[in-house]
Order: C-alpha cells, then sequence, then structure tokens
C-alpha cells in the first residue's frame, strides 16, 4: 500500500514547494525589482513620513480638503465584541454594505448625503461617486466630476482664487490606461497632498 501512496506524496511535497514556495518568492523578487514602489504597497511620503498608500483611501472629515466616496467598511465594537461599529477604510475588514435598492437604512442614508452636499454647492449636480460606496469600502479615487464639485467649498475655506483649485484637480487627474481601460480618475491623496503644497505657497 506504501508503494501506491509515495508517488502522491512526493507529488504533493514537489507541487507544494513548487507553487507555494518557489513560485511566490520568484514573483515577489521580480516585481521588487521591476516595480519597486508598487511592490512595496504604492505608500504615499510627505517629508519622508509615509502618509498613507495610493491604492486604499482615507477619511477626510476636514472642510479645507476633497472627501473621498464613502465608505461602508466596518470594526469590531470595541465595548462588546457581537457587534460591529462603522470603520471609514478599514483594510482589514475590506467590502460593502451589501445593502440592496430596496434598504430603507441605504435610501435614508444616500438622501442624508445628497441634501448636505446640495447644500454645499445647490448649483451642480452632485455626483453619484460623493454618496456611494464602493464594493471593496477601499477606493482611493474619484471621479474628476466629483473632486470639482468639491471645488467651491475647498476654496473658500483656504481663501484660495476657484481657478487655482480647479486647476489643481486638473493637473491630478488621471486618464483610461493605455487611453481605453477604465475611467478618468482623481486620488484623494495625492490631490491633498498637491493642495497642502500649493496653499503653502
Amino acid at each position: 500500500m506504501l508503494r501506491e501512496i509515495r508517488p502522491a506524496i512526493v507529488l504533493l511535497l514537489v507541487l507544494t514547494a513548487i507553487t507555494g514556495l518557489a513560485y511566490p518568492l520568484a514573483m515577489t523578487g521580480i516585481a521588487g525589482a521591476i516595480f519597486p514602489a508598487k511592490a512595496q504597497g504604492s505608500l504615499i511620503e510627505k517629508d519622508g513620513k509615509v502618509v498613507g498608500s495610493a491604492l486604499i483611501g482615507q477619511e477626510f472629515k476636514d472642510e479645507k480638503y476633497f472627501h473621498g466616496r464613502p465608505s461602508a467598511t466596518l470594526a469590531p465594537d470595541p465595548n462588546d465584541s457581537t457587534k460591529t461599529v462603522s470603520a471609514p477604510y478599514n483594510a482589514a475588514n475590506s467590502g460593502g454594505s451589501n445593502l440592496g435598492p430596496t434598504s430603507k437604512a441605504l435610501a435614508d442614508r444616500l438622501k442624508e448625503d445628497v441634501d448636505r452636499l446640495k447644500a454645499e454647492n445647490p448649483n451642480a449636480a452632485v455626483p453619484v461617486d460623493l454618496v456611494t460606496t464602493s464594493a471593496s469600502g477601499l477606493d482611493p479615487d474619484i471621479s474628476p466630476e466629483a473632486a470639482q464639485f468639491q471645488v467651491p467649498r475647498v476654496a473658500k475655506v483656504r481663501n484660495m482664487p476657484e481657478a487655482a483649485v480647479n486647476q489643481l484637480v486638473v493637473s491630478n487627474t488621471e486618464g483610461r490606461l493605455l487611453g481605453l481601460l477604465g475611467e478618468p480618475h482623481v486620488n484623494v491623496l495625492a490631490l491633498n497632498l498637491a493642495l497642502d503644497r500649493a496653499a503653502a505657497k
């Protein structure tokens, strides 16, 4: 019986070594050599300190900053481990809210967010990505329209000309990959760092 089982065990060990050890190490080494910044998590630094990643959104509440998409990620309640609490952009618990189109909780939240944004900029239509969450809850980007919607608020709070703030949005807008794939988008963290640099001048 051992004679019949031995080839299966040897094959299991060989394939485990190849696919579970050799291949991942080789790919990690190649990625680190060809794309070192991306292999390390696409980290963004400010004054030598890591302030975030270009791949994971952050919550900006201050009115002087551009805000990203809402995040539906949760974390365990520190007071009751059987419950969860809102924890925006929690990379350890990536996911959407799973609330459907007939959900009253979703409808109420959307109405509240749309009303708040309409009060902020009554002359423009509210871009959908400023009120809807992404599937991961970690989306670091918004549409150029969502960024431009926020220009009047940011310019007013920072006492900057709207044209200057709008130019920052334009210069931080990334187009489609190879001119074909995806949609134009703006990384919120990169835009806010550019805004801080412009305001410092």
